[in-house]
């Protein structure tokens, strides 16, 4: 058996490769902690502005009683 006959799932590419330099074991330790934490966190919510809400569309409720006719035009 070649190296080309070999099945995919036993040649792999590794995950990391440092490019220059000469980290130390601790070094790479730290980074893969890093990226394995970042990796695995979940994603925030999406944040919805104020601008999209469906409540905004809707005026508050009338009260009715002495004035009420003129607060209606007034702008809250």
């Amino acid at each position: 058996m070649t190296a080309d006959d070999t099945p995919q799932a036993h040649r792999r590419e590794p995950l990391l490769r440092v490019v220059a330099g000469s980290p130390t074991p601790d070094e790479l330790a730290v980074v893969v902690a890093v990226l394995t934490t970042r990796a695995s966190a979940p994603e925030p919510p999406p944040q919805f502005s104020l601008w999209s809400r469906k409540s905004r569309n809707t005026r508050p409720s009338l009260r009715p009683g002495f004035g009420a006719w003129r607060a209606s035009a007034m702008p809250r």
